[in-house]
C-alpha cells in the first residue's frame, strides 16, 4: 500500500517580473501566461508523485520583491523549501536575488535551507545579460542547486519543483521534521 500523500509548502520568490507566476502558472496548469499581471499573493496546489511518495505542494507565488522589500516572517514558518528567481535578461533581478537570500537566512536563522536557484527566460538568448556560469556560480556560494528555465517553452520548470522536493526530503531525512499542516499567517 502506498503511503498517504505528504504536505509540502514551497515559496517562489524573486525581483519583480522575473516569471515566478509564469513558472508556477506553468508547472500547475501547463500554460503560459504572456500578459504581466503584478501578483499579490497567489497559493497553488498540485499533486506530484516522487519515487514512490505522492506529495500535496502547496506552492505560494509571492509579490515580487526589491532590495528594501520586508521579508515576511509567514515566509519562513510553514515553508519547507524556497525557489529564488531571476531572470537571465536582468542584472538588477539577479542582485535582488543575492539580497533575498541574506534575509531569508537572516530571517529563518538557519544556513541550511531547501533552495533553488532559477535563471528563468533561458530563451530570450540576445538579451541575455547573466552567464549561466554566473548563476551556477552563486548557487554553489549557496550550497544550492541551479537550473535554467523557460517558462514560455516549458523547459525544465518540472526539475524546479522536483529539485526543490528532493532538496527537502533530503534534508528532511537528516533533521527534525517541520510541520505539515504549511498554513500562512
Amino acid at each position: 500500500m502506498a503511503p498517504p500523500p505528504k504536505d509540502r509548502c514551497i515559496a517562489v520568490m524573486g525581483f519583480r517580473s522575473v516569471g515566478k507566476s509564469s513558472l508556477t502558472i506553468q508547472f500547475v496548469e501547463n500554460q503560459f501566461v504572456d500578459a504581466y499581471d503584478p501578483t499579490i499573493e497567489n497559493t497553488f496546489e498540485k499533486m506530484l508523485r516522487l519515487g514512490n511518495q505522492e506529495f500535496k505542494l502547496k506552492i505560494v507565488d509571492t509579490a515580487g520583491h526589491d532590495e528594501y522589500s520586508i521579508f515576511p516572517q509567514s515566509l519562513t514558518v510553514t515553508i519547507h523549501g524556497y525557489v529564488l528567481v531571476y531572470t537571465v535578461t536582468s542584472q538588477k533581478s539577479f542582485d535582488v536575488v543575492k539580497i533575498i537570500y541574506e534575509k531569508l537566512l537572516d530571517t529563518t536563522g538557519n544556513v541550511n535551507v531547501p533552495v533553488v536557484l532559477v535563471g528563468n527566460k533561458k530563451d530570450l538568448h540576445m538579451e541575455r545579460v547573466i552567464s549561466t556560469a554566473e548563476g551556477k556560480e552563486l548557487a554553489q556560494s549557496w550550497n544550492a542547486d541551479f537550473i535554467e528555465s523557460s517558462a514560455k517553452q516549458n523547459e525544465s520548470v518540472v526539475d524546479i519543483f522536483k529539485t526543490v522536493l528532493q532538496i527537502i526530503e533530503k534534508n528532511e531525512r537528516g533533521t527534525q521534521k517541520k510541520d505539515d499542516n504549511c498554513v500562512l499567517l
